[in-house]
């Protein structure tokens, strides 16, 4: 498990999708489970409502994805475990593009940025880290 976990690809072009989807989620994260940047802060955040009906208790699915965005952003940023960090960010842009900004597409409160982070997170999900990341020093050691 650790190995498939961990496997990827020896190219390059994986830092710097993993710096920029690993930095924004951080920061997305934070503002919502530490209150950091002016964000809302965990007790506040997991008092909204959830995108679906069928997400009960709402407090418990908001705080799923408060700390997918802010645990996922980590694993990605570093390169560990990179896959299940990108597929916990795919998991929470998909659920805030149908779930939250459906229909609209452009700005304001549009879905685009939604849609370019899953697309960032599906391709380190399909790549894995790459170089420059824990999981390439993890799989040189085997």
């Amino acid at each position: 498990m650790l190995r498939k976990l961990t496997s990827t690809s020896s190219s390059w072009a994986t830092v710097p999708l993993r710096l920029a989807l690993g930095i924004s989620f951080i920061g997305h994260g934070a503002e919502k489970v530490l209150g950091s940047f002016g964000g809302p802060g965990f007790s506040k955040f997991t008092s909204f409502p959830a995108p679906f009906p069928f997400m009960r208790p709402a407090s418990v699915w908001m705080g799923a994805a408060a700390f997918a965005e802010l645990i996922g952003g980590v694993l990605v940023l570093l390169g560990l475990f990179t896959r299940l960090g990108a597929f916990l960010i795919v998991c929470v842009m998909v659920t805030v593009i149908f779930g939250v900004l459906w229909p609209k597409f452009f700005a304001p409160d549009g879905m685009e940025l939604a849609v370019a982070f899953l697309g960032i997170a599906l391709a380190l999900l399909i790549t894995g880290g790459g170089q420059a990341s824990v999981d390439r020093l993890i799989a040189g050691n085997r």
